[in-house]
């Protein structure tokens, strides 16, 4: 039985270095967002200060781990097989969580994910063998401790929000927007108050949880705390002011210091998330062989996980260094900082990639009426003053968001989260930072009225996923929990084989979504790269993959619309249609991040370029509307079961169907190639094709007039032919504009799947 257990506890050893190692690469990247969006230094030294601050922060945490052992439950009434189950179940949900959401593309808050798995575990262990104790159910579970934690998790929400906003607001009142004219006389106090307040949170409040720390250390720090924040304070705005005076850019190291300190307070506060769990169930299997000789795992109650958790040392230095490996090598935390940096961008002309949503129209339109109530009542003096504060800069900056509003969230969001760390409450860190940037960005009237109902959609998309998370957290946790309980050791292992399998799976996906993510890594240096030779050939590649992609998905989707109709198949038309929609989605998304583009090269170039770009764009938008008008008169007849389109007509048209397809297929080979020698012929025989089609629908309109049979099939055939026509005509179009576009371009993509 012990050996049973002993390769239950390797396994979820194991999961925990791969926890490690994804929860740096999807969460730690929120303390990197304010000092890349920002440019407060190269990237790699932004990486060298958060490396160090995880590391540091890590050897900081082992008080956090109590969470595990008796947050949630009380263990005195659980044996050690009951327990192993709980923790068995919290990690073996963890994937199934992590894999779901992915495949949905929704975000998770491995706190969250974390706290109510334990909870869901722990509820239907309880449950399930609660008629086997003298404890009642509620007993067994440690609710007031849970509550404590659920409600902090998601009251962090809000009090991040409102602090950011607040904050940030007299933090621009002080320094305006020209802060570079206003730093002389404030820039010492300022920094002085925030390193002093990191200080404080850092090292005072964290040191009392460190196992590195001796009693009578704490004992003199606790005594002399005053002291010691007013010599920090002193020091520290004497040197930001000379530092000042020594031309440093003193926000830029506020900004640094403030990357270490959120850092510090994510890996001392989020490494509860990813070994808290297996380390209780080693510290469970060691006590279990120790002193349960004789005793059944059934029968073996696990008093010892009231105790505090003395973590060794060795297991935070090796948590700290995987977290650093992690984070310093991976380029998935490269990638996921762009949706935090986007939402909260001061430049607010590209939200629109976030969608709407009606939560965000009825928000944005009751907060804009009461904001017009509250300019009403307000002195217009008061108004006009603070306008003046609040006057952006006349020039675009080439940055996210400035030094100003990056040392507050980096400070404020370390500060909320070392609180949280002292309390021994998990605070999710995506939750903090993510609000704070998003009540700095509102302050900074980032929100404008032609942005703010997209950034609502997304800030209620992301906090959405979270809530979605923890429902569904607690739901497979205690699915996952139960089987196990039933099933005892052959459950856990059928359970682990069904883990790696995911696992393996969810490597083999990833490996396919590589080639994918190229594009996006194109569009990253275009919006980047000052080199407008770069911007330009990086553009035209770009350009040429979302042509190529479009033209394919409509030759693709014509061919299925035309032979699921003939077949009178209703399923193959629904879906054409709703990847129709995903698909003016997509091209919405990459017209804009294009044209954005287009503003980064040469301005000759783009004036000789653009109109042509656009006309291929339009042609394409319009290609999908064509495909949309087909579609829907072929789903309508299908779906009331009206006669289906006859031998004849199948026979008649199958041939342009292929001449149709052919062409398009063909363009977008011209295109992927970049070699338009042949690009007249095609569209010679693209416009042949429309005669023969004109020709073809006024046959069918003297028909109509004859026509003895189903007027409604005939129609349906009439409008394929006239949308056909049209189609021909857009894509003649798009390859003229393309002909254009791309002059003088030796540009090659990669075919569109």
């Amino acid at each position: 039985m012990d050996i049973a257990y002993l390769l239950v506890v390797i396994f979820m050893f194991s999961l925990a270095i791969l926890d490690l190692t994804v929860g740096v690469s999807n969460d730690a990247v929120n303390f990197l967002s304010s000092a890349v969006g920002s440019k407060a230094a190269k990237l790699n030294h932004v990486l060298l200060v958060a490396a160090l601050g995880v590391f540091i922060g890590a050897t900081f945490s082992s008080g956090m781990m109590d969470v595990a052992r008796h947050g949630i439950f009380a263990p005195q009434y659980f044996s050690f097989s009951q327990v192993m189950c709980i923790y068995l179940a919290v990690v073996i949900s963890d994937v199934f969580l992590l894999d779901l959401f992915n495949s949905l593309g929704l975000p998770t808050s491995t706190t969250v994910s974390m706290v109510f798995e334990l909870l869901g575990a722990a509820f239907i262990t309880a449950l399930i063998n609660s008629s086997t104790t003298t404890a009642s159910f509620m007993e067994m579970l440690n609710t007031d401790k849970a509550l404590t934690i659920i409600i902090s998790i998601f009251l962090s929400v809000a009090i991040a929000f409102v602090f950011g906003l607040i904050v940030q607001w007299i933090a621009r009142l002080i320094f305006t927007f020209h802060y570079r004219k206003n730093l002389s006389s404030k820039i010492g106090i300022f920094g002085g108050i925030a390193v002093t307040s990191i200080i404080y949170f850092m090292l005072i409040k964290g040191l009392k949880g460190s196992a590195l720390v001796t009693d009578s250390a704490r004992a003199y720090i606790d005594e002399h705390t005053v002291l010691i924040l007013f010599i920090a304070f002193v020091f520290f705005t004497v040197l930001m002011q000379l530092l000042h005076w020594c031309k440093v850019n003193v926000l830029k190291v506020v900004v640094l210091i403030g990357t270490f300190s959120l850092a510090f307070a994510f890996a001392g506060n989020d490494l509860v998330n990813f070994i808290g769990v297996t380390l209780a169930g080693f510290e469970s299997f060691k006590d279990f062989t120790a002193n349960g000789a004789g005793i059944a795992a059934d029968n073996f109650m696990m008093d010892s996980l009231n105790g505090s958790a003395k973590t060794p040392v060795y297991f935070l230095i090796g948590a700290g260094a995987v977290m650093v490996f992690a984070l310093w090598t991976s380029k998935k935390a490269r990638k996921v900082l762009q949706t935090s940096i986007n939402l909260s961008s001061q430049q607010n002309d590209d939200g629109d990639i976030f969608g709407t949503s009606p939560i965000a129209r009825n928000l944005v339109r009751a907060t804009t009426k009461m904001v017009d109530g509250i300019s009403r009542v307000t002195p217009q003096s008061v108004k006009d003053w603070v306008n003046k504060r609040f006057r952006p800069l006349e020039e675009r900056e080439d940055v996210a968001f400035d030094l100003v509003r990056a040392s507050v969230n980096l400070v404020l969001a370390g500060l909320l989260i070392a609180i949280g760390t002292s309390l021994k409450l998990p605070l999710s860190t995506t939750y903090v930072t993510f609000m704070v940037g998003m009540g700095s960005s509102l302050s900074d009237r980032a929100w404008g009225r032609e942005s703010a109902v997209y950034r609502v959609t997304g800030v209620v998309s992301v906090v959405g996923g979270w809530f979605i998370t923890a429902g569904a957290a607690f739901i497979i946790a205690a699915f996952v929990a139960s089987i196990m309980n039933y099933g005892g050791i052959p459950a856990m292992y059928v359970m682990i084989a069904l883990v790696v399998y995911l696992l393996i799976r969810s490597h083999i996906q990833y490996n396919k979504k590589k080639e994918s993510e190229k594009a996006d890594e194109d569009m990253m240096v275009i919006l980047r790269s000052e080199d407008q030779k770069e911007v330009w050939e990086k553009l035209q590649s770009h350009a040429a993959s979302t042509l190529t992609h479009s033209l394919a998905f409509s030759a693709d989707t014509y061919k299925r619309l035309f032979e699921s109709f003939a077949k009178d198949e209703l399923r193959p038309l629904k879906s054409s249609l709703i990847k129709i929609v995903e698909e003016k989605a997509y091209l919405k998304k990459e017209r804009r991040s294009e044209t954005r583009g287009m503003q980064r090269i040469d301005q000759q170039l783009a004036f000789e370029r653009s109109t042509w770009y656009h006309l291929c764009t339009n042609s394409c938008q319009q290609m999908l509307n064509t495909l949309t008008r087909i579609g829907e008169p072929m789903k309508e007849h299908a779906d009331n079961s009206f006669s289906p389109l006859s031998k004849n007509y199948i026979e008649e048209f199958s041939p342009y169907c292929r001449d149709v397809y052919n062409t398009l297929k063909d363009i977008s080979d011209i295109i992927t190639s970049g070699n338009y020698e042949g690009s007249h012929e095609v569209s010679e025989r693209a416009k042949e094709l429309k005669h023969a089609l004109a020709n073809l629908r006024k046959t069918q309109t003297m028909r109509l007039h004859q026509s003895s049979g189903s007027l409604r099939m005939d129609f349906v055939y009439l409008n394929l032919i006239q949308e056909s026509h049209e189609l021909l005509s857009e894509v003649r179009n798009l390859l003229r504009g393309g002909n254009k576009f791309f002059a003088s371009s030796t540009v090659k993509v990669t075919p569109a799947e």
